[in-house]
């Protein structure tokens, strides 16, 4: 272990070279987002003097982890609110061989909007240095301060905030050995939504030249006037005003109670658009919004008109993506089919003809059907509209290998595909390990190795998606194989 100095715009950071990759931790990349700039958009982070230390993990967005059943999660989410005001930070890894022009990949992170952070294991850049790129990883605000449209407050902030990473990111890439005029951002489940709408964001244009959604998409938004019924709810459970003043006037930990009630399965709260449907399918209540200058239309559309023509995109999704929430918790197992209608029918007006598509009162039990309708109506199908209204050139995957955790029940569930990425397989591996005991380095070769080629110069070994041939790629068999559209496809736009 060596100490390293790279010279940034705001000043040097002092970081470590370990196994041939030079390690940087919590650079900030915008202003502290407290006081007086809590609710405003990011600003650039003031200068310092001397050496700054960035040799251990910076403070992390204010949120609070809930208890997850039977599986250890924190590899994916991290272990919680590391508290501290500079948390607009960048984490970087870098290959130690004094090169430049290296490709660069930007990590935004996933935790549906109100959890996570920039330094999980699971998603450790290490392995990306190691095989010639430039990794950064970002936080940014969560829940209330990045994801509540506030009367008074710009809309957005969470995604403003990434735009000031990528911004940072393009200007010192360089300091680091990067090359500011090849960069992928890419990101997984919140994350790969967010990518999808800065995919579609006028104020995101020319920040990358590539991008990799996993586990994500464009529809996950809602209009204003929407969002704001949960601004009214929040603000009456706490008791302020719903505006900067009544949400200013209390600290986010004040609020973590309050945001845990309205995120409850059972929580009161009307999120459905004019037609009926809830985009997120009680996910998350915080999410962005389309209507403001960030997305000034819904991303689907934007992408209609031309929006991220320009980028290079890989999409992609895991076959059996809800089953990270409907099998540890034994949901999947123990619905009736009475009940599986209602919980789909908070989100889908159709939900009982949904349910029959999916064979249920037929070939499937309600569990069953419900899992695998939320699997194709929450992430797989709108994952394809995604890529056949992206008028760029647009490459599907669709990552298949089953985890044997659960007593093998857990299959290829949402955010399985996140240690094979970033070749980190050890931190899910394991009794509790999402990956079971012995999962496949082989494949985390594999798909480690395609990411890191389509960083480098957008080559993948199978033809782009096209809404005739419909080829997806499938991680597992290692080919592109037609994939007729789904049952879900009738019933989302």
């Amino acid at each position: 272990m060596a100490e390293v100095i790279a010279a940034t715009q705001s000043g040097k950071v002092r970081g470590e070279a370990i196994n041939g990759v030079r390690r940087f931790l919590g650079i900030p990349y915008a202003a502290s987002p407290t006081g007086a700039r809590r609710f405003a958009p990011p600003e650039p982070a003031p200068a310092w003097d001397g050496i700054r230390n960035a040799t251990v993990p910076g403070p992390t967005a204010p949120h609070r982890l809930r208890a997850f059943p039977s599986l250890d999660v924190t590899p994916l989410v991290g272990d919680g609110w590391r508290q501290g005001d500079d948390y607009l930070t960048a984490n970087v890894w870098a290959p130690d061989d004094g090169g430049t022009d290296k490709p660069v990949m930007v990590w935004i992170h996933g935790g549906g909007f109100v959890i996570g952070s920039n330094d999980t294991s699971a998603s450790d850049g290490t392995s990306c240095a190691r095989d010639g790129v430039v990794c950064f990883a970002i936080n940014y605000r969560l829940g209330i301060e990045g994801f509540l449209p506030i009367p008074g407050v710009p809309t957005n902030l969470g995604l403003r905030d990434m735009i000031a990473g990528l911004r940072w990111v393009k200007d010192n890439a360089a300091a680091f050995g990067g090359d500011p005029g090849n960069i992928t951002v890419f990101g997984e489940s919140a994350g790969a939504m967010a990518i999808a709408n800065l995919i579609a964001s006028p104020l995101a244009k020319g920040l990358f030249n590539r991008a990799i959604v996993q586990s994500g998409h464009g529809a996950m938004t809602r209009p204003i006037a929407v969002a704001e019924r949960l601004v009214k709810k929040m603000a009456k459970i706490l008791r302020i005003t719903p505006d900067k003043a009544g949400f200013s006037s209390l600290p986010p930990e004040a609020c973590f109670d309050a945001l845990d009630k309205v995120s409850a399965a059972n929580a009161r709260i009307d999120l459905r658009d004019e037609q009926g449907r809830e985009p997120v399918f009680g996910i998350s209540r915080f999410v962005p919004v389309h209507g403001d200058d960030v997305l000034p239309s819904a991303p689907i559309e934007a992408l209609r008109k031309g929006a991220g023509a320009e980028i290079d995109v890989l999409i992609g999704t895991n076959r059996d993506e809800m089953n990270l929430y409907l099998v540890p918790t034994g949901v999947r197992d123990k619905i009736w089919g009475w009940l599986a209608t209602y919980v789909l029918g908070k989100s889908q007006p159709h939900a009982r003809r949904v349910l029959k598509a999916y064979g249920l009162g037929r070939v499937a039990k309600p569990g069953l059907a419900l899992v695998d309708a939320m699997n194709d109506l929450v992430f797989r199908w709108p994952a394809r509209r995604f890529a056949e209204e992206h008028k760029g050139r647009t490459h599907m995957y669709e990552f298949d290998w089953r985890s044997p955790a659960c007593d093998g029940e857990l299959g290829a569930c949402h955010g399985m595909e996140l240690p094979f990425v970033f070749d980190t397989l050890a931190t899910v591996t394991g009794p509790k390990g999402l990956a079971g005991k012995a999962p496949p380095q082989e494949l985390a070769d594999h798909v480690h190795s395609l990411w890191v080629g389509f960083a480098k110069d957008g080559s993948l070994p199978w033809k782009a998606f096209e809404r005739s041939s419909r080829l997806v790629y499938s991680m597992e068999a290692r080919e592109a194989r037609h994939e007729p559209p789904m049952p879900a496809a009738p019933f989302l736009p």
